[in-house]
């Protein structure tokens, strides 16, 4: 269940894939990740995160890259991630339709040329509410070992 209404078709599967399938496409705040990284840690069994956003075709992250840098550090193989339509319209880079084209996004991410950190906003079309909101609503919730 979503607390939003959007198309469901954007939604093109969620799964454990293999880390290094996975593309950044800009840098990350080292404080804010070392933070996740030891929170993560301190859990004996799991902990419930929320999945990595990812175009389903390039697997270039769109949303979840101290996620991924957490888990990358912490030495998971395999991470949650929900594979997303990136090229839909009800997606956007930015308010009122501005932000980074995404085909720039695409290409950064997957020739290793980052943006600097939070240089990207994603946004996500409410149908019900006729708005925009963070793409991390359509994250799904995944348990992942921590003792291993």
């Amino acid at each position: 269940m979503y607390s939003i209404k959007f198309d469901t078709n954007i939604i093109k599967g969620d799964e454990l894939i293999d880390i290094d399938l996975l593309n950044p496409h800009e840098k990350i705040i080292k404080r804010k990740q070392t933070k996740l990284t030891k929170f993560i840690k301190s859990f004996d069994e799991y902990y419930i995160i929320s999945s990595i956003l990812c175009c389903h075709k390039s697997h270039v992250i769109i949303d979840g890259h101290h996620r991924y840098f957490a888990l990358k550090e912490l030495g998971f193989k395999k991470v949650p991630v929900t594979k997303i339509d990136y090229s839909s319209d009800l997606i956007s880079t930015g308010p009122n339709g501005g932000g980074i084209p995404k085909d720039e996004i695409i290409n950064k991410g997957v020739s290793n040329e980052l943006f600097e950190p939070k240089s990207t906003q994603h946004l996500i079309y409410c149908s019900r509410s006729k708005a925009w909101y963070p793409v991390i609503l359509l994250s799904t919730m995944f348990k992942i070992d921590t003792n291993n």
